[in-house]
């Protein structure tokens, strides 16, 4: 549910009325020091922070970034340096405590497990998140967004007191490795529960990889179909548009669910479930139960920025609203489910009028170079800068940046040169039409009162 939206105030709502409240990691150290700068009001940012194992490091954050009566009206927020594979000391730091905060708040007040969603692709911000989670106490992991192969010995060799490693992708050349070691940070290599793990999957065959190859054990799955909002798997096979420009799913993208079952592993259906019916079908098919996505996004917890969410609701009541799947927003290269919204990067003169800018650069790629080191590149950056890292300048058209737009719908959108404030791109199910049929206002227990029957 993007940067920010599924946080701990929405997590913790749905752990309190007995579901598995799910908090996002995605650019996770943005996030705290956009709260940070903005005065963090509440105070439970630093209270969280409070019970951090290594007060040093909390100290040295607060003294950086805090700024007690938050930024001046049109000041641009200060900015992480953009990591690397060798120098990403800053941005690990802070995605250590941002997923530290984020589980913790979520934990209070219940003993229910908590769980963290991470995007695979992200590989640079991915083993601090995953250790900052684990001190918090996180009860469950979930990615997608790629194949998380590493994930589960990475988990195993946490909650053992050891470092980790990840092997992180090089277009052109080989992988490199990156290492987490808690001692680089001054922590001790305590052990630590490890939570369970379910990667998202689109078919049985990948879930039967992982639960036969991945580097530890895989407790389940979250089995999404191309309904589901944000990212979606490609269809198999040639790419086929419709007259709308979106990608055809057909039958070879629906799951095999016998084939699911006889894997031996719980797995939850996702992707336009959000109705007690679907909650029926999917438990009469062998799942476990449903997640959910949609439903939640709009609920008065969620850190979906408050304006941007009553536009959507207001517009539900009438009708107008329209999701697109995008096969050419995200830089990923997967397609990315579009709400269409006035002044948003749905609308072509928004598009246009945005300077390409990559400042955030979690959807960065590297690659190798010319003289045979790893550079970085982003097809939604300046067009020219990308051709000169030796990009396409054809993969550029149309892309989106990401990392910015969905900072901007949680609320913490950047101040660029000029004084012109970064847009959103608000991105949902195909289910967002449903929202007619609830009040502005509802909560999240009233989403799970709804979908229990």
């Amino acid at each position: 549910m993007g940067i920010a939206v599924s946080d701990w105030r929405l997590a913790r709502t749905v752990c309190l009325n007995g579901g598995l409240g799910v908090v996002s990691g995605t650019g996770i150290d943005t996030v705290l020091l956009r709260r940070l700068q903005d005065g963090d009001p509440g105070g439970e940012v630093r209270r969280a922070l409070a019970a951090f194992p290594k007060p040093a490091l909390v100290q040295a954050c607060l003294e950086r970034y805090f700024r007690p009566e938050g930024r001046a009206p049109g000041e641009a927020y200060a900015r992480l340096p953009l990591p690397t594979a060798g120098r990403h000391r800053d941005a690990w730091v802070m995605t250590l405590l941002g997923a530290y905060v984020e589980v913790t708040l979520a934990r209070e007040g219940h003993d229910r497990p908590v769980g963290l969603n991470l995007l695979t692709k992200l590989q640079l911000h991915t083993l601090p998140a995953l250790y900052g989670a684990m001190l918090a106490g996180v009860g469950t992991v979930i990615m997608g967004a790629g194949i998380p192969r590493d994930i589960p010995g990475i988990l195993d060799a946490f909650a053992a007191g050891r470092p980790a490693s990840l092997r992180v992708d090089v277009r052109g050349g080989e992988g490199l490795t990156l290492t987490f070691d808690p001692a680089d940070f001054g922590l001790r290599p305590d052990l630590l529960a490890r939570p369970d793990f379910y990667p998202i999957v689109s078919s049985h065959v990948l879930a039967g990889v992982l639960a036969r190859k991945a580097s530890g054990p895989v407790q389940g799955f979250i089995v999404e179909g191309p309904a589901a909002g944000g990212h979606n798997a490609p269809p198999r096979g040639p790419l086929t548009l419709d007259d709308r420009g979106q990608p055809v799913y057909g039958e070879r993208d629906e799951v095999d669910l016998p084939a699911m079952r006889a894997l031996g592993l719980p797995f939850w259906l996702a992707g336009g479930c959000g109705t007690p019916g679907a909650l029926r079908d999917a438990l009469a098919a062998g799942a476990a139960g449903i997640q959910v996505g949609t439903l939640f996004a709009f609920a008065q917890e969620s850190g979906l920025w408050a304006d941007l969410k009553a536009d959507v609701l207001t517009r539900a009541q009438s009708g107008a609203l329209d999701v697109f799947t995008d096969p050419l927003a995200s830089p990923t290269g997967f397609p990315f489910k579009v709400v269409t919204l006035p002044g948003t990067l749905s609308q072509p003169d928004v598009y246009a009028a945005r300077e390409r800018v990559c400042d955030l650069g979690y959807l960065r790629e590297a690659y190798q170079t010319e003289s045979g080191r790893v550079g970085w590149r982003c097809p939604a950056e300046p067009v020219a800068a990308f051709v000169s890292k030796g990009g396409d300048a054809a993969a550029a058209q149309g892309r989106k940046c990401l990392c910015n737009a969905l900072m901007a719908d949680a609320g913490y959108a950047q101040v660029q040169r000029g004084g012109l404030t970064e847009p959103g791109l608000l991105t949902s199910g195909d289910a967002l039409g449903a929202l007619s049929d609830w009040t502005p206002g509802y909560g999240a227990a009233d989403v799970l009162r709804v979908l229990h029957g």
